[in-house]
């Protein structure tokens, strides 16, 4: 019979196996960046996100075979979760044990068990010293040794592998744009303080410098972007000091970090600091920690419910045909569960939108498509349903709900950060607007393509409208890699006769597409239509879809800046001369670097 102890410590010994695993992979970032080796980086980032159920499948058979049974002894298990609360006193990723804790239990057992009594529902962080935020960053003092020589200290310090193009001329550039910030502009040497996070953080072809300058009145956040030529040496490519473009970067529209950390708790902390707006869950997702972003962002709902008293209703947009879709007014996230029956025009089944959403999960979101959080049996308060949601639901998703104890349990639901509708946004845009957001909406579609994903459905209301005012993709049923697709030109009609057939009458198989229609399709109204054709006509060009499909094939990996344009240091370079076509501030495709 095994007993209590050893319980615990055998999932917190699969959980080491899970912690050291991730960071081996995150820890070669570094060499694949030095070896400007994108694919390896992209394969990289799949596994890293399958590693952690594939940790947890293996301690849950290794506890069945011990256990031989569903139903958890109370006894015994409250003392399992006792001791190993004990092994995580003074345990640097005490947070993330606690998770993987909850995550072996509730695959061994039903959901009425999922409480505080067996599980970590409430993290016992909080009635703990916090770790020290000083274990994740490195001070700097520029009165000591000057600010050339400490910027060059830090730099030294990242430890990036690779020697610079030309070091000294990026430190003074580097130095001219701190200048060049208004908050920064008056401080001497003696009268600030630079914070930096020991370890870079790599994300597709970049690696971020991210610290903070601190002074007796405030801290000054900054990110700074390191990239590496074809020569393989390194220079310095922007300075970020504005916080609502640091939360595009942090974005949960874009692929996890990878960055090495001893103690995410703190470094969790360091980064709200520099980025209030931003929630635990979203931080400990951007930086690869998806389960406990998930654990994070149930707990804040679980307080949200406790502190409001709104119903859940229907989110505001055209009604889904794959999904059904709701909202709590005062919670900025949206609901989503497969409903149970398809019409004819989705001819495809619930296993294959479950596929859609995992490639999206794994792939390169070029921050153009919402994260999604994803969970089984989820358990909301009957009493916090309107009665018309709670009717449709009962008629759209009757099988996968069912209500038990004054809860209704969704069987599978995936949960994404509210955005206005697009469709609905520029019903009420002005003109500038309207004409931001068309063309944002054509960059998306062109951002999405260059990283080798077809959306399917193109429709607006598709498409969400973030704080930020950029254009999203969020609904993901149809989505296909580009190279599985089939795009062609309309057949010319040949005869008078062939030309007054209906435009579908020429033969198409099931992944042709056409897109000289997208236009037609997408903008009954036809001011909009031409405002679209005007800004991308490229998009309605089936040779352009196509030329995109041979850049994918020949292993071209775009260039996607986090980042306008116009602030990087080296933005008068020419891009490479095969491009996206796009007038893009933030994309250029190809190595220019």
């Amino acid at each position: 019979m095994i007993h209590g102890k050893q319980i615990a410590r055998l999932i917190l010994q699969g959980f080491h196996a899970h912690y050291r695993g991730f960071q081996e992979i995150t820890e070669e970032a570094r060499q694949r960046f030095i070896e400007r080796d994108w694919v390896a980086i992209q394969y990289a980032a799949r596994a890293r996100i399958s590693f952690y159920d594939e940790r947890v499948n293996e301690c849950v058979e290794t506890l069945r075979e011990q256990l031989q049974t569903d139903i958890p002894d109370s006894a015994l298990w409250q003392h399992v979760r006792a001791f190993y609360e004990e092994l995580l006193q003074f345990h640097p990723q005490a947070e993330l044990a606690e998770t993987f804790f909850n995550s072996v239990f509730c695959k061994l057992f039903h959901r009425r068990y999922f409480h505080n009594q067996f599980i970590f529902v409430e993290s016992t962080l909080a009635r703990r010293i916090p770790l020290s935020v000083e274990t994740e960053y490195q001070s700097y003092f520029p009165v000591a040794d000057g600010v050339k020589s400490t910027l060059r200290s830090i730099l030294h310090d990242m430890d990036l592998g690779a020697p610079f193009a030309d070091l000294e001329n990026d430190l003074h550039i580097l130095m001219r744009a701190f200048a060049k910030q208004a908050q920064v502009r008056a401080l001497s040497a003696h009268q600030m303080r630079v914070d930096v996070l020991r370890s870079p953080f790599y994300r597709n072809k970049a690696a971020y410098i991210v610290g903070r300058i601190v002074t007796e009145q405030a801290q000054y956040p900054f990110i700074v972007p390191v990239l590496i030529n074809r020569q393989r040496l390194l220079f310095l490519d922007a300075l970020i000091t504005d916080v609502d473009q640091m939360v595009i970067i942090f974005s949960f529209a874009r692929a996890y970090f990878m960055v090495k950390t001893r103690a995410p708790s703190a470094l969790v902390r360091f980064l709200q600091g520099l980025m209030p707006r931003k929630t635990l869950a979203e931080l400990y997702s951007a930086i690869g920690f998806h389960k406990q972003g998930k654990t994070e962002f149930y707990r804040e709902l679980l307080q949200h419910l406790e502190k409001s008293n709104d119903k859940l209703a229907v989110a505001p947009g055209i009604r889904g045909l794959v999904m059904m879709v709701f909202t709590l007014p005062s919670f900025p996230y949206v609901f989503k569960v497969i409903r149970d029956q398809f019409p004819e025009s989705k001819p495809f089944g619930r296993d294959t939108v479950l596929a859609r959403y995992q490639l999206v999960k794994r792939h390169d979101r070029v921050g153009r498509m919402a994260d999604t959080i994803e969970y089984s049996e989820v358990a909301l308060p009957r009493e916090r349903f309107s009665d018309e949601l709670f009717d449709e639901l009962q008629t759209s998703i009757a099988g996968s709900m069912k209500v038990e104890d004054g809860l209704v349990i969704l069987r599978h639901c995936y949960i994404e950060k509210r955005m206005i509708p697009l469709n609905l946004y520029l019903e009420y845009a002005d003109e500038a607007e309207t004409r931001h957001l068309i063309d944002d909406y054509g960059l998306a579609l062109k951002e999405m393509i260059a990283a080798n994903i077809f959306p399917g459905d193109m429709l607006l209301k598709n498409f969400g409208v973030t704080r930020g005012k950029r254009v999203v993709f969020y609904d993901y049923d149809e989505v296909q890699y580009l190279h599985e697709v089939n795009f062609r030109r309309l057949p010319k009609p040949n005869t008078y006769e062939d030309s007054l057939m209906a435009d579908n009458a020429h033969s198409v198989a099931p992944n042709d597409v056409f897109p000289e229609q997208v236009a037609t399709f997408v903008f009954p109204n036809a001011k909009l239509r031409a405002l679209f054709t005007e800004l991308h006509p490229e998009l309605i060009d089936a040779d352009y879809w196509t030329q995109q499909q041979q850049a994918v094939a020949k292993g071209v990996i775009a260039d996607v800046f986090p980042y306008p344009q116009s602030i990087r240091f080296h933005h008068e370079k020419k891009p490479d001369t095969q491009s996206t076509g796009q007038k893009c501030e933030e994309v250029a495709l190809k190595n220019e670097i």
